[in-house]
C-alpha cells in the first residue's frame, strides 16, 4: 500500500512541529495506536534527521515523512534519513528540485498551495499531493470551490485542522486531513506523555467518521 493509499485509507495524518521530541519511535508507536499511521516530523524541530531515523528503527506500523522542507539539500537529508514522503509550506525557488528529488528517490511529494495558481503550479511541477494552507483561515467551504476545477488532485487541508472541522473537510473533497497539535501537543512530545497521545489520536479519528 502506497502512502498515497493508506492516507485514503486512515484520511488522517499527524504533523508534529515540536521543538524536541523525546523518542520518535515512541512517539509514532503512540500515534499508531491511536489510529494514525503517517506521520510528518519537520524541520523546525532540531536534529530532524535524527529523529527520522530513530523513527524509522523499529516496526512502529508507522510511514514517517519529513514536512517544513524548503530546499532540495533539505529533501536529500530526510530521504537518506528514511523519510517515506515529503511536504512542503509552500512553492519556493527550489520547489522543482524538491520534486526531482523526491521522484528521484522513489517518495512521494506534497507541495504547499494555498490558491488556484498555487494549486495549478504545484500539479505542473509533479506533485503527488497538495496542502492547503493555512486551511483554517478559509474552511471547508474554500476547500470544495478549489475541487471544482481541480476533481482529480488529491488535496490535504493543513494548518488548524481539529476534532471539530475534519469531517467537514473530507466532505468538502479532501483526500484527508493534518492533524497538528490537537493531537499532538509540543508539551506532550517534550514530556513524552504517549497515552495522552494515543487518546488524542483515538478521539480524532473517531470525530472522522
Amino acid at each position: 500500500m502506497t502512502t498515497l493509499d493508506l492516507l485514503r485509507t486512515d484520511r488522517v495524518l499527524s504533523v508534529v512541529r515540536a521543538p524536541e521530541i523525546g523518542d520518535a519511535r515512541d512517539l509514532c508507536s503512540a500515534l499508531v495506536a491511536g489510529g494514525i499511521h503517517v506521520i510528518e516530523l519537520t524541520f523546525t524541530t532540531p536534529d530532524l534527521p535524527k529523529h527520522l531515523e530513530r523513527a524509522a528503527s523499529g516496526d512502529t506500523g508507522a510511514v514517517v515523512g519529513a514536512g517544513t522542507v524548503q530546499t532540495e539539500a533539505q529533501a536529500r537529508t530526510a530521504v537518506e534519513a528514511g523519510a517515506k514522503f515529503l511536504v512542503t509550506p509552500g512553492q519556493g525557488p527550489e520547489a522543482a528540485a524538491i520534486v526531482a528529488a523526491a521522484h528521484e528517490a522513489g517518495v512521494p511529494i506534497v507541495l504547499g498551495s494555498l490558491t488556484p495558481s498555487e494549486v495549478m503550479t504545484a500539479v505542473a511541477l509533479g506533485a503527488d499531493a497538495v496542502k492547503i494552507f493555512p486551511a483554517h483561515q478559509f474552511g471547508p467551504k474554500y476547500l470544495k470551490d478549489l475541487s471544482g476545477p481541480f476533481p482529480g488532485t488529491p488535496l490535504v487541508p493543513s494548518g488548524g485542522v481539529n476534532a471539530g472541522n475534519a469531517r467537514a473537510f473530507l466532505d468538502a473533497g479532501a483526500l484527508a486531513v493534518s492533524a497538528g497539535t490537537d493531537v499532538v501537543s509540543p508539551a506532550d512530545v517534550a514530556a513524552g506523555n504517549w497515552s495522552d497521545i494515543t487518546a488524542k489520536a483515538k478521539a480524532f479519528c473517531a470525530a472522522l467518521s
